[in-house]
């Protein structure tokens, strides 16, 4: 027997229906909160609309989901050959973060390098390495302790530092890297 409208959906498909409708409204918004922000306007965001006569869905108005500026100073390496392309490869200096997510002191200089890295203006980016995931990248350049910061250059290792410093001494060993 068939049933018709809303009762002859599952309630597992109606479960996931509405754990996607609370998604999408925690971060689909319809105001932006700065004016910098652009407005990215997709069907895949739209809500369908159900009709309880024959199921069809029906595109709502559309939503507009209000993003920040992508940084592009600064990525996650995803594997080896990603490492090889993005750092070893690069004609940009590059700044790699040898880190963990266990690693306390990793997670006060992480920010703050970012932020040194950030005000250089794309003269040098950085690329955050997890030990845990890449161990072998740790292995291959001699990471014995976390944080652990290379600066690499055409794709040489020019400096290196282990452990925390203050804004001063990143901005003075980013200096000596863009030379």
């Amino acid at each position: 027997m068939v049933r018709s409208g809303i009762a002859a959906e599952a309630p597992l498909q109606m479960a996931q229906r509405l754990l996607l409708r609370r998604f999408l409204a925690s971060v689909v918004s319809r105001k932006p909160s700065h004016s910098r922000w652009a407005p990215l306007a997709s069907r895949a965001l739209q809500t369908p609309q159900l009709s309880l006569s024959n199921l069809t869905g029906t595109p709502s108005q559309a939503r507009s989901l209000y993003t920040t500026q992508v940084c592009t100073t600064t990525f996650n390496i995803q594997d080896g050959p990603d490492f090889q392309d993005r750092v070893v490869n690069s004609e940009t200096p590059v700044v790699v973060d040898f880190h963990a997510q266990w690693c306390g002191p990793c997670k006060i200089l992480g920010p703050r390098l970012e932020k040194v890295v950030a005000k250089q203006h794309g003269k040098v980016v950085m690329a955050k390495v997890d030990i845990d995931d890449h161990t072998d990248l740790a292995i291959e350049y001699e990471v014995s302790a976390v944080p652990t910061v290379l600066a690499i250059k055409n794709g040489d290792v020019v400096d290196k530092f282990v452990g925390i410093k203050d804004e001063d001494q990143l901005e003075a060993f980013l200096k000596k890297l863009i030379g």
